[in-house]
């Protein structure tokens, strides 16, 4: 059994209402785990397809919610035919960055062991290619890096959060992973509370002298997987993120205020985590049961199948004509309908007709 140090006992919810919410959302979230090892009825093609867009959405949500700009489009234009290693902005070093770990990470996990050397490799892929991280790769933080308020004009106006100084950093470390695989390898522990344990004491940490952030997020997707919930690939666990960003930090914060004390309360960011993780596991549930074709059609193809949506009838040059897509692509569109099974074909030839199924 884990040692009943501080990093347990803080699973001990004080607040029955707590303990109540808690142990519905991970009662919710298994249910639908269950559901998705039961059938994935989605083709090969399809899954990997969601992963590609989910890599995208998860790079771009992941790196916005630390301050950069690129939107998703930006992203997918940017890595479209890509040979080049050289990313021009600090804000493409940063995706290029996180867009290539999060794609190893979704392919080899299961290769993959959980322990400290793996943790900072994550880092150093990560950053390797920001040209301002280069002399810190791979490595623990060097000096101060604690979280400050800032107002319009940049001017530092107080401390939020002041995380573990850098002489003790690797020794916080090394408690936080040893407990960690010792949580997991024991199974007394429900695997969510480990991660969502884990998660917030290494951004209490703070580890690295830049992007954190980013890490624990990929690092949330590497250990889910390994816990068995195998849709992270094909849901944006970061996009969940970005779209409750008011209330990550606040959920953060409330935790992180008494985190080093014994009988600390970290419901707050807890039940935040889980809740943040029943969503995404009902879409996954959603993608897996539903008619939401529009996540496996491109613009284009949408566009069509829209119109197939105004109109009983429709032939290919209507969608020439209507639409002002070429007749080779209308072809390759319609011909994709009638595999996925949502249309069907009405007569031969030059008189040849589709409908919605």
């Amino acid at each position: 059994m884990a040692k009943d140090n501080r990093l347990t006992n803080r699973l001990k919810w004080e607040r029955f209402e707590d303990s109540q919410k808690i142990q519905r959302l991970l009662t919710d979230i298994d249910e639908l785990k269950g559901r998705w090892i039961a059938g994935v009825k989605l083709s090969p093609q399809i899954l990997s397809k969601l992963k590609r867009s989910v890599v995208i959405a998860s790079t771009g949500s992941s790196t916005r919610i630390e301050g950069a700009e690129l939107t998703d489009e930006q992203i997918e234009k940017l890595f479209k035919g890509l040979k080049i290693k050289k990313f021009a902005t600090r804000d493409e070093q940063e995706v290029a960055g996180y867009k290539g770990l999060l794609e190893n990470i979704f392919d080899f996990w299961e290769k993959i062991k959980f322990n400290e050397s793996t943790i900072k490799h994550f880092y150093k892929e990560l950053l390797k290619y920001s040209e301002k991280d280069k002399k810190h790769l791979g490595n623990y933080k060097f000096g101060s890096n604690r979280v400050e308020a800032v107002d319009v004009s940049g001017k530092v106006v107080g401390v939020v959060f002041e995380p573990t100084p850098p002489h003790l950093t690797p020794k916080e470390m090394s408690e936080l992973i040893e407990w960690t695989q010792n949580a997991f390898k024991e199974n007394l522990i429900h695997p969510l509370l480990i991660i969502g344990n884990f998660v917030l004491e290494f951004l209490a940490i703070h580890p690295f002298q830049d992007g954190n952030g980013r890490t624990s997020r990929v690092l949330t997707n590497f250990l889910m997987l390994r816990a068995g919930y195998e849709y992270m690939p094909y849901v944006s666990h970061e996009k969940f993120v970005e779209d409750n960003k008011s209330d990550y930090y606040p959920a953060l914060r409330k935790s992180q205020g008494n985190y080093k004390k014994r009988q600390s309360n970290i419901a707050p960011w807890m039940i935040f985590f889980l809740t943040i993780l029943l969503e995404q596991a009902k879409m996954a549930i959603e993608i897996n049961d539903s008619e939401r074709i529009e996540l496996f059609l491109s613009e284009k193809q949408f566009k069509v199948w829209q119109y197939f949506q105004d109109h009983e009838f429709v032939a290919s040059k209507d969608i020439r004509e209507n639409l002002g897509i070429k007749e080779a692509t209308v072809l390759q569109i319609f011909n994709k309908l009638l595999y996925m099974k949502k249309i069907e074909r009405l007569g031969m030839g030059r008189g040849v007709r589709y409908r919605k199924i």
